[in-house]
Formats: C-alpha cells, sequence, structure tokens
C-alpha cells in the first residue's frame, strides 16, 4: 500500500497519493478511461477506483482503494480457491456493466493502433494479482486502468486465469502432479464462477499470448515504451513459452 504523500513506480507510470486520492500523468488514452470509470460508478459499480479531474499540475485525479495489492508472496486470500472465485465474480459483474459502454474517443487507447468497434467490448487488459487490492478475504476491486482496451471479454477471463490461478511452467514445475491437480482445480473454478468453459478459456488464452508477444516485438522494435523495456528485459521470449507450456499441457488442464 501507497502511503500519504508516497509514490511506486509501476510498468507504465509513477503514481503518487495524495489523501484518499491517486495521482498520475495523463495520457490520450485518460478521457477514454475516466469515461469508462465514471460509466462503472454511475451503474453502481464501486469496486473500481472513481474519475475525479485533474489537479493543478495536469494530473489525473482518482480515488485511493484501500488495502493489500497482492504482489508475491501472495495475500492467504488470493492463495485460497475463494480468492480466484472472487475474481471471476468480479471479472463477470464488470463485463455486465461495461457491455454497454461507448468511448467517447474510439480511436485513443494507451496501445497504439487500437480502434473501439459496436459490438467490442472495453477490457481492462492488465489482470494480475499485481493490480488487484484486498483487504483480508474481500477483494476491494483492480486499480491501474491504463491498459485498458476494446477487445473480446473471454481475453480478459484468459488474461485473470494465466496470472492468478496461474498457467504456466513455473507453477507447476517443482510440484509434480499435485500442484497440476491445484492448478486444474482452480482454473475450473475460475470458469464456473465466471460462466464460461474451460477449453474456450485456453484456446483464447493461446492467442491472446501469442498477440501479446507480437506486440512487445513489434511496438519494442519500433523503440515504444513501455513495450521497449518489455523487449529488453525478455517479455516477449518469455510470453511465448508459456504459450508452447499451454499447448503442452492443455488437455492435462481439461481432465479430471
Amino acid at each position: 500500500m501507497i502511503e500519504d504523500g508516497g509514490s511506486a513506480r509501476g510498468s507504465v507510470t509513477t503514481v503518487r497519493r495524495v489523501g484518499d486520492t491517486v495521482r498520475r500523468p495523463r495520457g490520450r488514452w485518460t478521457a477514454n478511461v475516466h469515461a469508462l470509470l465514471r460509466h462503472l460508478a454511475d451503474a453502481g459499480f464501486l469496486r473500481a477506483p472513481r474519475a475525479l479531474g485533474v489537479d493543478e499540475d495536469g494530473s489525473e485525479i482518482l480515488s485511493f482503494l484501500d488495502g493489500e495489492v497482492a504482489m508475491r508472496p501472495w495475500p492467504a486470500a488470493l492463495r485460497e480457491r475463494s480468492g480466484v472465485v472472487e475474481l471471476a465474480v468480479w471479472l463477470r459483474e464488470y463485463h455486465d456493466v461495461v457491455r454497454d459502454f461507448r468511448p467517447p474517443c474510439p480511436d485513443e487507447w494507451f496501445v497504439p493502433g487500437v480502434s473501439w468497434r459496436p459490438g467490442r467490448l472495453v477490457r481492462h487488459g492488465d489482470l494480475g494479482p499485481w493490480n488487484s487490492v484486498w483487504r483480508g478475504s474481500r477483494l476491494v476491486g483492480f486499480i491501474d486502468w491504463d491498459f485498458a482496451e476494446p477487445g473480446d471479454p473471454l481475453d480478459d477471463l484468459a488474461q485473470l486465469a494465466w496470472y492468478c490461478v496461474p498457467l504456466g511452467g513455473r507453477a507447476t514445475g517443482a510440484g509434480g502432479e499435485e500442484s497440476r491437480v491445484r492448478v486444474r482445480e482452480r482454473l475450473a473454478a475460475v470458469c464456473t464462477a465466471y460462466g464460461a468453459e474451460p477449453v474456450s478459456v485456453l484456446d483464447a488464452l493461446a492467442g491472446l499470448q501469442e498477440r501479446e508477444a507480437r506486440r512487445i516485438t513489434d511496438l519494442g522494435g519500433r523503440g515504444l515504451e513501455p513495450w521497449t523495456s518489455f523487449l529488453a528485459r525478455g517479455d516477449a521470449t518469455a510470453i511465448e513459452e508459456e504459450r508452447a507450456w499451454l499447448l503442452t499441457h492443455r488437455e492435462g488442464l481439461l481432465v479430471g
């Protein structure tokens, strides 16, 4: 948790806490993100920051979600099956609320070259545990909406499963069959809570990983940050390895 007056550096921006608010730099995507957060607030969806405007320095102002961010080691709640169920329920509720959202600037997102069109849903885009905020066993909400972009809702669910089940060689490599069974059970719990079939989620994840690796290679190769930094630290290669693991173990994740 950021203390009042403190700051924290993420993969995209540095944020400052001022009282019960968070200040972060604006970008061309900010109008869409603020419109999205206002849409959520107007619909009574409380488990996301509220957009509060712009300060005298030109930084955006967001409400502060008070709680523990799920960095490793994960909080106890997220290590339990009930924790991933809580995440999936949050995502289902978010997708139901955002389905009729229309962004004011359809072509202005953090990721270049992305456009909204009717029929597309605006996904959070960065659903890792590092953006989830917890208070005890209760999910307070998700923060860091900079990567919000139009897409398929299954991509959000696939990303959530990837990072929070989690799905990958590092999740099961040292634990043998017991770890593989646990991963399979957590995946099934996520899919049941959201209302999706595991096979559809795994297929969506394979596609998402392929596109993410290609995006890092393309945008990083053109010198665009933060993808240049992602490329330099080996993220594209790591994602390709995660995808290879997924394709190898796909059938085992679907049985039992």
